[in-house]
């Protein structure tokens, strides 16, 4: 087999497998359907996912996994891995996939953005900064979970966020905006504040001047910059409510989602920078004067163990956020 047929008959299997996988998620959204409709009738309390929610939850994620794909914002398993996150928060709340849509769009813009700058402080930069299925669940895992839980507790549908009335469904809502705008303040303090600091960034723990790259170093311009992402994230989710819910004139305010966004996003982006710190490796290699997130034997240790990942570090914040915005939105949430 010469070179030219290998490499079109691998083409043609990859085309194969894609067409495949896609044809498998349609079958098992069909399912969701299916599901959503049996469960309302023997149940009677459900709202069924409806013949337009559904079209729209396959087809929309379908063509933004496409485009990114297209524009090496994802890879092969990371547009599949979207595909998935994409149509499980869209079916199950509006807000959820503009929250999401938001997250991608900001970050895969501000990922190629000043990209000549970042190649020479990034040993790992990726052109076009690719995600794979794994970056793809480790940032959308989280809200993955909470939006199946979120339509077993109140079916597929837009709500007011109001704890005197859907106390858990407000929650999972609030966990969900919290782990989406922790991943997007994470990612804006990095790819804005690695390029726009002035001054050095300084270790979390210890407040040192380190080298831009530095796992759990922060600026003033990155901090920021994660407080904004999350407002973004949550200007969203509120725009959203208010085309979508009926009944906010007889709900609690949604002006909040706004502020617990934009706190999710800086707070997420100090717990990152903590566990970046003290949980992930960080080392200077003295041969391509950059920092580097595994040992090698030029590079000169800066801080952390290596404990975890990367990938693993935004997980573990998503968690972490998820798991506390709901209950300081409880204590501060407006009630009428």
């Amino acid at each position: 087999m010469s070179y030219y047929q290998e490499d079109f008959f691998k083409e043609y299997l990859k085309m194969m497998a894609n067409f495949l996988v896609l044809n498998l998620l349609i079958c098992i959204s069909l399912v969701f359907w299916i599901v959503s409709i049996t469960a309302s009738t023997y149940y009677g309390t459900l709202r069924p996912i409806s013949p337009w929610r559904w079209l729209f939850s396959v087809l929309v994620p379908l063509m933004i996994a496409t485009q990114g794909f297209k524009k090496k914002s994802l890879d092969h398993s990371g547009a599949l891995g979207g595909l998935v996150v994409g149509f499980i928060l869209t079916v199950a709340n509006y807000s959820f996939f503009t929250s999401l849509f938001v997250f991608f769009v900001t970050s895969s813009k501000l990922t190629k953005w000043k990209k000549d700058i970042k190649k020479q402080i990034d040993s790992e930069y990726k052109e076009g900064g690719q995600r794979n299925w794994v970056q793809v669940f480790c940032n959308g895992g989280v809200p993955t979970e909470l939006a199946i839980l979120y339509m077993i507790e109140n079916g597929p549908g837009e709500i007011p966020i109001d704890f005197s009335k859907q106390y858990t469904a407000s929650w999972m809502c609030l966990s969900l905006l919290g782990a989406l705008a922790c991943s997007a303040g994470d990612t804006w303090a990095s790819e804005i504040g690695s390029v726009m600091s002035k001054s050095k960034p300084r270790l979390i723990t210890t407040w040192e001047k380190v080298p831009v790259g530095t796992n759990g170093a922060v600026t003033l311009v990155g901090l920021l910059s994660s407080l904004l992402g999350g407002m973004a994230v949550g200007i969203a989710y509120f725009i959203t409510q208010l085309i979508f819910v009926t009944d906010l004139e007889v709900s609690a305010p949604q002006w909040p989602i706004i502020v617990f966004g934009a706190a999710a996003g800086l707070l997420g982006s100090i717990v990152d920078s903590y566990l970046g710190a003290t949980m992930q490796y960080s080392g200077f290699d003295q041969n391509i004067g950059m920092v580097v997130n595994h040992q090698t034997k030029d590079s000169k240790h800066i801080s952390g163990k290596p404990i975890l990942d990367n990938n693993a570090v935004n997980l573990f914040s998503s968690i972490i956020i998820a798991l506390a915005l709901p209950g300081a939105a409880w204590c501060f949430w407006p009630r009428r």
